[in-house]
């Protein structure tokens, strides 16, 4: 199983609606919006790194409203 942790940025006043839009994705288990540098941040589990990429170039940067995001894969 791997575990991967997608940082969303949105754009403005669009992250209510990102969270509910990426938590339906499968694969994800959740979606909080966050304050710094990002406004969400989703954790997803999945069988290979292969679906990591899936869900976040494929199906997070495809939700309208997602501007950027960076995908870190749990080590452990």
């Amino acid at each position: 199983m791997v575990t991967a942790f997608i940082m969303i940025k949105a754009n403005t006043g669009e992250a209510d609606r990102l969270r509910e839009d990426i938590e339906a994705i499968d694969g994800v288990q959740s979606a909080h919006i966050v304050a710094g540098d990002v406004d969400l941040i989703a954790k997803a589990q999945v069988e290979t790194p292969a679906a990591v990429k899936e869900i976040a170039a494929t199906h997070i940067q495809g939700v309208d409203g997602v501007e950027n995001t960076q995908t870190y894969i749990a080590m452990d």
